[in-house]
């Protein structure tokens, strides 16, 4: 092989190394990442999303850096509570890098170091906490474990941004325990609802007769009060039809009296309509019968009268013989 030919590969061979390490040194950071980048070792410079370019041989990229918000889901922990009950707790954590340069300085492994802080807080936080407080409030030990994490991850450019316990698994003799429980709460309820239907429905049923009754109460009240009142207009309009009738006959009587006395009646007129008022009473029902004096003589004569008539019956009987 001549020599023209090697100085040509070895002069290919030093362009392609040259191109690779130009290629090399041409960084494109993709949207919502971080580079950092060191010089002969050192802190140098933390490239944003963009095309950025370093000095080869002299800068290296010490990080690539993920800013989205990240979850992690760690493993269950076993938890004492205040009243010695262990159980175990598996937490999710969302955090989110805001600061490259910390995060990569900060701490060697960012996952584990959360994740152990995240064990020890959460049997800091239990273990102040019985049983049943422990059950029912998940938010406020959410809320702690958030406030620990995010004071405790800072230094390292780690924001916490929300912490959520996914399961509590208390041991299966506590959790059958509360199932009975749960149980006997559930048939405590339905005895109670099944009692307060039946007084209910009792109270009920006794205000319906009472309202009846009283409902009877007031129609016959009513009833009554018609009947007085129907019985009250009856008399009323008897005891003016009586006065009505009074009225007409003492009309009838001053309309007699008054043609009498414009027909220009005698004594012996006067007399006989005596003798005819006098033979209606008479002939009534009445036991006692109060002549006035002055009929009296009226009386002699009407005796007067019967007797000649009687012997005027009898003359004939005599001729007769």
């Amino acid at each position: 092989m001549s020599d023209g030919v090697v100085t040509g590969i070895i002069i290919v061979l030093v362009l392609a190394v040259l191109l690779i390490v130009a290629a090399s040194c041409i960084k494109i950071v993709p949207q919502a990442n971080a580079i950092v980048l060191e010089r002969l070792g050192a802190y140098r410079a933390t490239w944003s999303t963009g095309i950025h370019f370093k000095i080869p041989f002299i800068e290296r990229v010490a990080r690539k850096v993920n800013l989205k918000e990240q979850v992690v889901d760690f493993p269950p922990q076993p938890v004492i509570t205040k009243d010695n009950v262990t159980m175990r707790i598996d937490t999710v954590v969302f955090y989110q890098i805001t600061d490259s340069k910390l995060f990569a300085y900060g701490v060697e492994n960012p996952i584990m170091a959360i994740e152990n802080l995240t064990a020890t807080t959460l049997r800091n936080i239990i273990g102040d906490l019985e049983l049943d407080e422990t059950l029912t409030s998940r938010e406020i030990i959410n809320t702690k474990m958030q406030s620990a994490l995010d004071m405790a991850t800072d230094p390292w450019g780690i924001k916490v941004n929300r912490v959520e316990l996914k399961n509590i698994m208390p041991p299966a003799a506590i959790q059958e325990a509360m199932e009975k429980q749960m149980k006997a709460e559930r048939e405590r309820r339905e005895s109670i609802l099944i009692a307060e239907g039946e007084k209910k429905s009792t109270i009920l049923v006794a205000e319906g007769k009472k309202e009846s009754a009283i409902l009877d109460a007031e129609a016959e009240k009513q009833a009554a009060i018609l009947r007085a009142e129907a019985e009250k207009e009856r008399k009323i309009k008897e005891a003016e039809g009586q006065a009505e009738a009074i009225l007409k006959v003492q009309q009838a009587n001053a309309d007699g009296i008054r043609a009498l006395k414009e027909a220009g009646a005698d004594e012996a007129v006067l007399t006989l309509k005596s003798l005819e008022a006098l033979g209606v009473l008479a002939n009534g029902s009445a036991t006692k019968i109060i002549v006035p004096s002055d009929l009296q003589g009226l009386a002699s004569l009407a005796t007067s009268l019967k007797e000649i008539i009687s012997d005027d019956q009898k003359t004939p009987e005599v001729k007769k013989q």
